[in-house]
């Protein structure tokens, strides 16, 4: 546990955490019933199939398991921001996305999705659930630490929330992420070595 921003906390996710998840993320499960689940759908199941309730019901016992890894912030005893992370492969969408695809998959974690109440948005508590993640990530092994980032269409302009649920390009730069290589993208794939520090 850690503290953040505004007398905000961080809390690593564990199993006791479904019910603050289902209260972060209320009725339309963070967006538009994803629950967390997008990057995460198995293959050979189509998205529409997993939104929704079915979605809610995988991630739920995914926490309940042990088997999703993330944080929670909160602030007293409210859930206002949620990231996950983890090995890249346990987010199976990011190797049938041609352009998110990379050659050390097995040695690499990804943070591909946040989600802050609108309350509490622009206060920073997103860049420290990232800062959680990275030391998630470097504690457990993982050589380098990815995210997929959308930029806004202006220089210097705001994303709409429901594009910023990867995080900014901006915050990742400022927490010593670089530009991977590979096909040109509307989504970054961006990285921070965390081997070799």
């Amino acid at each position: 546990m850690s503290d953040a921003p505004g007398g905000v906390r961080v809390e690593e996710l564990g199993p006791d955490h479904v019910a603050a998840v289902e209260a972060l993320f209320g009725p339309r499960g963070a967006c538009g019933g994803c629950w967390c689940m997008y990057w995460r759908v198995p293959g050979g199941k189509g998205w529409r199939a997993l939104q929704g309730a079915p979605a809610k019901a995988a991630l739920t016992e995914l926490i309940a398991g042990g088997e999703a890894r993330g944080a929670l912030a909160f602030a007293g005893d409210t859930p206002v921001g949620w990231v996950t992370y983890g090995p890249r492969l346990d987010f199976r969408r990011l190797e049938r996305a041609r352009t998110l695809r990379c050659d050390d998959a097995e040695r690499v974690w990804s943070v591909p999705c946040f989600f802050i109440a609108s309350d509490y948005r622009g206060q920073g508590v997103a860049r420290r659930l990232l800062e959680h993640a990275i030391a998630a990530a470097r504690a457990a092994g993982a050589a380098a630490l990815e995210a997929y980032p959308v930029a806004p269409a202006k220089p210097g302009g705001r994303l709409p929330a429901a594009d910023a649920y990867t995080g900014t390009v901006a915050m990742f730069e400022a927490a010593g992420f670089t530009h991977a290589p590979g096909p040109p993208s509307a989504r970054h794939r961006m990285r921070r070595a965390l081997t070799g520090r």
